[in-house]
């Protein structure tokens, strides 16, 4: 999975949806696609979009497919987005200090 595929599919709303319906838990698809404004085959069509990407993963239940969230693929995404935020933490903390020196008198 890449990151660029992670976003491109949850840049859709519908797909953005479904995803969100599976952190309640592993669900099959008639029940994900109880009430949205789509069928359910395009619901089917959205979750392989979304398993391509490696955001969830399925198994078999019976004669249905039973879907959840990947938490590899979900963990990726954190990992990437968490470079930023240690990143600008990072950032922060230097300019803190840069104005403690200046205020100290203290030279860096």
């Amino acid at each position: 999975m890449t990151n660029a595929l992670a976003f491109a599919a949850l840049a859709d709303p519908t797909r953005r949806e479904v995803f969100e319906r599976l952190a309640g838990g592993p669900l099959p698809v008639g029940e994900l696609a109880r009430g949205l404004p789509v069928s359910r085959p395009a619901v089917s069509q959205h979750l392989k979009v979304l398993k391509e990407a490696g955001l969830v993963t399925d198994r078999p239940d019976g004669t249905r497919r039973v879907y959840q969230i990947d938490p590899q693929g979900l963990g990726q995404i954190r990992a990437w987005l968490d470079r930023f935020w240690d990143e600008a933490l990072e950032a922060f903390k230097a300019e803190v200090e840069r104005d403690q020196d200046t205020e100290t008198g203290d030279k860096p």
